[in-house]
């Protein structure tokens, strides 16, 4: 199986945001946009010129490995326009000297046109293209301003990335309401060209009256564990997502291995395999993706861009400095050392390691807090897949493709469920 590109060959990854929270769309269940209340009065949410430059000329020299991976993500980047980022491929050829640099740019592709299909494809940008599935899914969540639904301009979107043979990859949320359509999620993104899937839970806490934020609750708030909280209504419950995970598997493991690469069943695998996870998430301990706000303040990570979290601003301070300052090594360390004792005695630590901080606010089963909100669901997905994870391994450990697996009995004695 294949890993897309990931930040694990290098010191650490910057997830930039030059454009702030500012988007075009106005996602129902979007975090991000209410960033905009951390800074009161802002005029400009444009990165400027100097810091821009300083950023890439910092985090360049930073990096240990050969290549260097940039990320660019909002709000919405496009809003920036084409010339935002020519200047920026011409600051990364500067400073580069010659080192391989390649981008990674998120979008809700509503404004891709020609004009961006060609600089995307010039310039060999890896482009994440967030799309929840069908019409009626997609459109659920995902208005523009005016609260009508995007899918017919995500789709032309879409649509420009193939015509200009643009390297992409497709982001969807899973949230309560395509949570229940494993199947047919996962067909519409393979026949839109999906060859490249992320899937992102999406877990938020309603702030408490009164709160700066209005949407989402902060992730290490004053707000207790408790054994059921509230989240927002459109959140995916842990059951239901792990049940979509082992749908989504069943149609994959039969007809799509070596074909469509699934970014949590590529992990698993390496999991599996004993080679640790390059995706935060599922690693033992985090810090080493950090957000990078359009003023040069630099947070401890895109979910936690709060200011208890602010590691400082790259204007006054080295961003080298910041990524190994002990603030930020003690929030990554936290990750493995606040485990409850629940998931420190579970079989499928190895594969969770307790999942993202930010949706630890379950108590444990005796009480302990810091419990995953989707631990039911990946305990669930997790002990689903573990015979196939077992049988790819040892095909990849006798140097045979893991695709092979198509060809092999059921390693859980049973046929799965249907994969029309």
């Amino acid at each position: 199986m294949k890993q897309r590109r990931s930040s694990s060959r290098h010191g650490f990854h910057v997830l930039a945001k030059p454009i702030g929270p500012l988007c075009n769309l106005d996602c129902r269940y979007c975090f991000y946009l209410e960033k905009q209340a951390l800074y009161p009065g802002e005029v400009s949410w444009r990165m400027d010129g100097a810091l821009l430059e300083e950023f890439v000329r910092q985090y360049i020299e930073a990096q240990p490995g050969p290549e260097v991976h940039f990320a660019w993500q909002g709000g919405e980047p496009t809003l920036l326009g084409v010339d935002f980022f020519q200047q920026v491929v011409r600051l990364q050829r500067r400073y580069g000297r010659g080192r391989p640099i390649d981008n990674a740019f998120q979008t809700n592709g509503v404004l891709l046109d020609d004009a961006w299909g060609e600089f995307l494809a010039e310039n060999r940008f890896l482009v994440g293209l967030s799309l929840d599935g069908p019409r009626e899914l997609h459109d659920r969540y995902r208005v523009d301003r005016r609260q009508q639904p995007t899918f017919d301009a995500v789709m032309r979107g879409l649509e420009v990335l193939k015509k200009h043979e643009v390297e992409f990859n497709l982001l969807t949320v899973i949230n309560r309401a395509n949570a229940g359509h494993p199947a047919g999620v996962y067909r519409f993104l393979r026949e839109a060209g999906g060859g490249f899937i992320q899937f992102i839970p999406l877990v938020e806490r309603p702030a408490r009256p009164g709160s700066p934020a209005t949407l989402a609750a902060p992730p290490e708030s004053d707000q207790p564990c408790e054994a059921s909280p509230a989240v927002t209504e459109w959140s995916v419950e842990a059951a239901p997502y792990g049940e979509f995970l082992c749908g989504v598997f069943d149609e994959w493991v039969r007809r799509d291995v070596g074909k469509v690469f699934v970014q949590i069943f590529d992990v698993a695998l390496g999991n599996w395999m004993g080679l640790g996870s390059p995706l935060c998430v599922f690693a033992e301990t985090c810090g080493n993706a950090v957000a990078l706000e359009h003023n040069g303040d630099l947070y401890s990570c895109d979910h936690f861009v709060y200011p208890r979290h602010r590691l400082g601003n790259l204007r006054q301070q080295a961003l080298r400095d910041l990524v190994r300052s002990s603030a930020q090594k003690r929030f990554g360390a936290a990750k493995r050392d606040r485990l409850p004792r629940q998931c420190r005695e579970c079989p499928v630590l190895f594969a969770c390691n307790g999942e993202c901080p930010k949706h630890r606010f379950l108590t444990s089963s005796d009480g302990e807090p810091g419990l995953n909100y989707l631990c039911a669901g990946y305990r669930r997905f997790f002990t689903y897949i573990d015979p196939w994870m077992r049988a790819m391994a040892g095909l990849l450990e006798r140097g045979l493709p893991a695709a092979a697996i198509m060809e092999m009995p059921d390693p859980r004695g049973f046929v799965p469920r249907d994969v029309r």
